[in-house]
């Protein structure tokens, strides 16, 4: 009976643990890290390196964190974690954008009847309880920063330089007051800027409505006037008909008169239309009336009162100054001409209310049109509607109030379900309205040229698209609004004389802001105007306006207050990273209040990546609706942060993100594969000393190859690092984990790692080159697997330095090609031996691989150069004959040598020995040296 061996074997052993159990295991080294202040251990062993500068775009303090911030947030961490371990100094000062409507909103929801200064230390307190709940889970993610020191945007010092940064604005002509049409949230009640409307799909009821001429206006302008003839418009938006003043046509589009004809007894009509529109129409009234039949009138018959040759078009701008009758209002609408008329739907005429839309308040403008907007802040109709009836009445409720006084009136054509995307309150949840309030705005085209040159000229756009997207944002945005009708916020700095005049004064603006650094800004409601007057130098009957600053203002000139004047950062940043809905948002602010302040870009990097998506393509946030667990904890708990972190690193972050539970069970996989692949380098490596040279010169082919296959994947990492391509490092270490190391490095020196004696000169080759791979692996791991590996250098024989956080990234070494071109070769012929022993096996020749006796016709000069004993090892066999041939094959039959019982391997030599006749020679000198 043979003996059993298996305590003379070199079996791997390691404690670090093959199941992760992250999710108890991480807060433990989250402790530990926070007491060896492992962050500003960090920033202390880089003080003399070159600086990057990561500028942390603030979340909004009113919420758990969500898998969207997570995201962020771990993204941000991939970029300081990887430009630290490249060689820099990267510090990360995290922040909060603390005032504004989503934490307003929130409070006031549960809290009616208070008073601005209650509903401020309300909003105060929550916010506090916020930037306390998602400073915990951001460091949960294993995000390493200076979270004891964020920037919040309520902090005094901080609204001290939003006031200073306003003083500048007003100095530079950029700030003024206007009543004209801006996004008003009629849930929160106050004006929003475009970065927070966010859009829908909903249907809302179309109506074709007859604004009718009369027979002398018709004349006029050389329009048919023998019947009844009307202009038509199509609105999607009923309920502004009342505030309608005008009708816009575009100047060089031909019109028709279409002329409907009905059964006997009843008067025909004609309509004007756009040409380009004509079928369309006829579609719409025909198919609502089916007894109509519509027929065009050849062009007009008299222009400035003299006949036109039969055919002569007619073209919107020979119809400007036409006056047609308001459909139930007593008053005209004035036909004007507008270059923003299209024609994809419609009838080429459309309705305009200047107090109601943009392009409808400059025409109105242009033309000395009054200002109409009869809708209070809840987005109720006012007495100024001229229709009792309405009065106090929502808006959208009323369109079919609207609808039906047109069909009473008779001038309703035909009414439409019509499905579009219409903006919301990203707050509220409720529709927008465009409503003619008085306002604060900073003008937009002040700063436009050189924001465009900037994007263009001064910024690294990543993915490079981002250029065109921000580009196009700026070049169509209207002037910026930015006061808000709500109390949570820094206070717009307007006083008011007693004649009720704007006082917006530079001097008075730094008087106030340096109050505000000293006492904060509840100053601006705890005092009264008298006394706040009197603080800043102004005459006692002097008033405080009542609006806040719009909060992307606050983040906006975060480069000033926080880039500018901490010092370990710098103004401008290398780079701001935000999700894409930024190019309107948090870019833009930055960039706009940058160029007023600087002239130049607050950054020099931008990198958008997408949002976080189920498979379904729906997307995932804070503020939505999506049943399905979307908080980053509920996951971390689940599966551990190191997971998600894996899943971050997993995709092209700059298109949208698919997350779902099924992913993160595939993940799961990948994980242990790489945690295993630690796991076996740790315990091959247990009795290894490393730095000695000697170690190093019995290395063979395969550990050539290896060591040159890590410089390759080294050189990848790095390279994907240095250009924020994480999702690359993550497939270069995946593939090398799964297939390199775990399927062929390490299946192929099994042998000796295990059977060898624990000192022979191939063995430690092959400790030496898995210790500089675990060496290299860690480091190359950390910016992604925070945890893990961690874990795995803790375990390792490296304790002495200190943690894996505290590293770089190995360099690149010269070690060419030789030898993975060599294995390349062998691994082809690796495949063609394989074959044959499939087919041995198959046949029922051999039971398994290593009971072959394999006859290698090779084709390659590889196996001349490389000992037989290597080979064998390489193709893992026992018996292995090798001829040169003109083409490569193999053949297999059953070896006749015997089984050595401690290595597995057939081989001569096993029962030539009387002491130990179940053992090869070398198994038998290996348990004879370990026995004395």
């Amino acid at each position: 009976m043979s003996q059993n061996y298996k305590d003379t074997l070199n079996l791997p052993r390691t404690d670090f643990p093959m199941k992760a159990n992250l999710a108890a295991r991480e807060p433990e080294m989250l402790r530990n890290w926070e007491e060896a202040r492992l962050y500003q251990e960090i920033q202390k062993s880089r003080e003399s390196r070159e600086l990057f500068v990561l500028h942390d775009g603030p979340p909004f303090a009113n919420g758990d964190v969500h898998m969207g911030t997570a995201l962020n947030k771990i993204l941000k961490d991939f970029v300081v974690k990887s430009q630290t371990m490249l060689g820099k100094r990267a510090p990360y000062v995290p922040g909060w954008d603390c005032h504004g409507l989503p934490i307003e909103y929130k409070v006031v929801k549960e809290s009616r009847e208070l008073s601005p200064l209650e509903v401020r230390k309300k909003c105060e307190a929550f916010a506090r309880k916020f930037v306390d709940i998602q400073g915990a889970q951001f460091k949960r993610l294993g995000v390493f920063g200076d979270w004891e020191h964020p920037y919040l945007t309520m902090d005094p010092k901080y609204e001290a330089e939003i006031l200073r940064a306003f003083a500048v604005f007003v100095e530079e002509g950029l700030v003024f007051e206007a009543q004209k049409p801006v996004f008003w949230s009629t849930g929160a009640q106050t004006a929003l800027a475009e970065a927070e409307v966010e859009y829908q799909e909903r249907d809302d009821t179309a109506v074709y409505v007859r604004f009718p001429i009369s027979s002398e206006e018709a004349a006029r302008v050389g329009l048919p006037n023998d019947k009844p003839i009307s202009i038509v418009i199509w609105t999607t938006t009923p309920w502004t008909l009342p505030a309608n003043l005008a009708i816009a046509v575009k100047p060089d589009a031909e019109y028709v008169v279409l002329e409907t004809r009905r059964p006997v007894r009843e008067q025909a009509e004609r309509f004007v239309v756009a040409r380009a529109r004509e079928t369309e129409f006829a579609k719409t009234i025909l198919a609502q009336d089916a007894s109509s039949n519509l027929f065009p009138l050849i062009g007009p018959k008299f222009r400035d009162g003299k006949p036109v040759p039969e055919g002569t078009p007619l073209y919107g701008k020979q119809m400007s100054g036409l006056e047609a009758q308001h459909p139930f209002l007593d008053r005209k609408s004035i036909v004007l001409t507008a270059d923003f008329v299209t024609m994809d739907s419609g009838t080429g005429a459309v309705h305009i209310a200047p107090g109601h839309g943009e392009d409808d308040y400059w025409l109105g403008r242009a033309n000395d049109l009054g200002i109409l907007s009869p809708v209070d802040d809840h987005g109720r109709f006012t007495e100024e509607a001229g229709l009792p009836n309405l009065t106090g009445k929502y808006v959208f409720d009323a369109n079919r109030d609207i609808v039906q006084l047109l069909k009473e009136r008779g001038m309703l054509l035909a009414v439409q379900n019509f499905q579009h995307s219409y903006p919301y309150c990203w707050r509220s949840k409720t529709p927008i309205i465009f409503r003619n309030v008085e306002q604060f705005f900073i003008r937009i085209d002040a700063l436009r040229d050189k924001a465009l040159e900037a994007i263009h000229k001064e910024v690294k756009w990543i993915p490079a698209w981002g250029e065109n997207r921000i580009a196009g944002t700026v070049e169509s945005r209207p002037d910026w609004v930015i006061s808000r009708q709500r109390s949570w916020g820094v206070p717009l700095p307007v006083f008011y004389s007693k004649d009720g005049d704007a006082i917006l004064d530079a001097k008075i603006i730094r008087k106030l802001a340096d109050l505000v650094a000293q006492r904060g800004s509840n100053i601006w409601f705890e005092l009264d105007d008298a006394a706040l007057a009197n603080e800043v130098g102004l005459p006692p009957d002097t008033t405080k306006g009542t609006d806040t600053i719009d909060v992307w203002i606050d983040s906006g000139v975060s480069h000033k207050a926080v880039c500018a004047l901490h010092p370990e950062l710098r103004d401008p940043a290398d780079m701001y990273l935000e999700a894409t809905d930024q190019h309107r948002g948090w870019f833009q602010s930055s960039l706009m209040t940058s160029i007023a302040l600087n002239n130049r870009a607050p950054y020099k990097t931008c990198v958008t990546h997408g949002f976080v998506v189920d498979v379904d393509g729906k997307k995932i946030s804070k503020s939505g609706t999506y049943e399905k667990p979307t908080a980053a904890d509920h996951f971390v708990g689940k599966y551990g942060a190191d997971l998600l972190r894996l899943w971050a690193s997993s995709i092209d972050y700059t298109t949208d993100v698919p997350f779902s539970e099924e992913i993160f069970t595939r993940l799961g996989d990948t994980y242990r594969r790489i945690r295993n692949t630690l796991r076996i380098l740790l315990g091959n490596l247990y009795d290894f000393e490393s730095g000695s040279q000697e170690d190093t010169k019995d290395l063979t082919l395969i550990d050539r190859w290896i060591l040159e296959r890590m410089e390759e994947v080294v050189g990848t990492c790095r390279s994907a690092y240095e250009k924020f391509e994480f999702h690359k490092v993550y497939h270069a270490l995946n593939q090398f984990c799964a297939v390199d190391l775990s399927s062929l490095y390490v299946d192929i020196t099994k042998d000796r790692m295990y059977c060898d004696a624990p000192d022979s000169p191939r063995r430690r080759a092959t400790q030496a080159a898995m210790r500089e791979i675990f060496d290299a692996l860690c480091r190359l791991l950390a910016p992604v697997l925070v945890f893990t590996a961690e874990e795995a250098w803790r375990h390792s024989l490296a304790k002495g330095d200190g943690s894996i956080h505290l590293q770089d990234f190995p360099q690149t070494q010269d070690l060419g090609r030789k030898a993975i071109d060599q294995v390349e070769e062998l691994l082809r012929l690796r495949g063609i031996i394989g074959q044959a022993i499939e087919h041995a096996r198959q046949e029922k020749v051999i039971g398994n691989t290593l009971e072959a006796r394999v006859v290698l016709n090779s084709d390659s000069d590889v196996t001349d150069k490389i000992p037989k004993e290597e080979l064998e090892e390489f193709f893992i066999l026992s018996d292995l004959t090798i001829h040169r041939a003109d083409q490569a094959s193999a053949s297999v039959t059953k070896t006749p040598y015997k089984k050595c019982a401690r290595c597995w391997r057939h081989r001569p030599t096993v029962g030539t020995s009387k002491t130990h006749p179940d053992l090869c020679d070398r198994c038998e000198s290996v348990v004879t040296a370990t026995s004395r």
